[in-house]
C-alpha cells in the first residue's frame, strides 16, 4: 500500500485482536503487540500483498531496568516495493522466553543471537542460540543497564605465564576519584599549584 494511513487501517482490520496500538510517526508505522502474537503478525506483514514487508532490517531491545516488564523487544521491517518501514514492538519481563522468527526470516538467526548475547533474552525454537559478540566464558550481558562499564573481568597477556589470561577487573582507588571541574577552570592540583606560584611572586 502506498498510503501509510490505509496501511494502518488494513493491519488493524486484519489483525484486530492482535494489535494493542498503532501509530504513524516519522513517516513510519509503529505497532505494539503481545509476544504471543508475534509469529502471526510477522507472517501477515510479510506475506500479505498489501503490506509486503519482506526484509527484516534489525532486532534490538530497550532496557527499562526499573520497570516490571524490563525489556521492550523491537523489530524493524522494510517493504522495498512500497518503500515503507514498520517498527514492531512488545514488552517482556527479564526471564521471559520469546518466540524465534528464524523460520519466517532466516536473517533473524544472527540478530536473535546478538540480542541473547547483549541482553540475555532467550528465544524459543532458535536453531543455534549461543553468544556471538562476546568471548567464550563471558559473564553477564553488556548492554543491560546494570552491567558495570568496566565489565567483570579483563583479558591481558601475562609475561610470567606466557599466555593470555582473564582476571577480575581491578581499579586503582585514584581512578575512582573524579574531578568535576570544567577544564577551563583547571583541575584541583593545577589550581593549587597556581595559588602557590602566585604567593611566591
Amino acid at each position: 500500500m502506498k498510503n501509510l494511513i490505509d496501511l494502518e487501517k488494513k493491519i488493524n482490520s486484519e489483525l484486530t485482536t492482535k494489535i494493542n496500538k498503532t501509530e504513524i510517526k516519522h513517516n513510519q508505522i509503529y505497532i505494539e503487540i503481545d509476544k504471543d502474537d508475534l509469529v502471526d503478525t510477522v507472517l501477515f506483514i510479510k506475506t500479505n500483498n498489501d503490506t509486503k514487508f519482506r526484509q527484516l532490517i534489525d532486532i534490538t531491545v530497550v532496557d527499562f531496568a526499573e520497570m516490571t516488564q524490563r525489556f521492550k523487544v523491537v523489530y524493524l521491517f522494510l517493504s522495498h516495493e512500497f518503500n515503507q518501514r514498520l517498527i514492531l514492538s512488545y514488552p517482556i519481563t527479564e526471564n521471559e522466553v520469546i518466540p524465534s522468527i528464524t523460520s519466517i526470516f532466516p536473517a533473524a538467526n544472527w540478530m536473535e543471537r546478538e540480542v541473547f548475547d547483549m541482553y540475555g533474552v532467550n528465544f524459543k525454537d532458535h536453531p543455534d542460540l549461543r553468544r556471538i559478540l562476546t568471548d567464550y566464558g563471558f559473564e553477564g550481558h553488556p548492554l543491560r543497564k546494570d552491567f558495570p562499564l568496566t565489565g567483570h573481568t579483563e583479558v591481558r597477556y601475562s609475561e610470567d605465564k606466557k599466555k593470555v589470561i582473564s582476571e577480575p577487573v581491578k581499579l586503582e582507588q585514584n581512578y575512582r576519584n573524579f574531578d568535576y571541574k570544567s577544564p577551563w577552570e583547571g583541575t584541583k592540583y593545577i589550581s593549587e599549584q597556581s595559588k602557590k606560584d602566585d604567593k611566591k611572586n
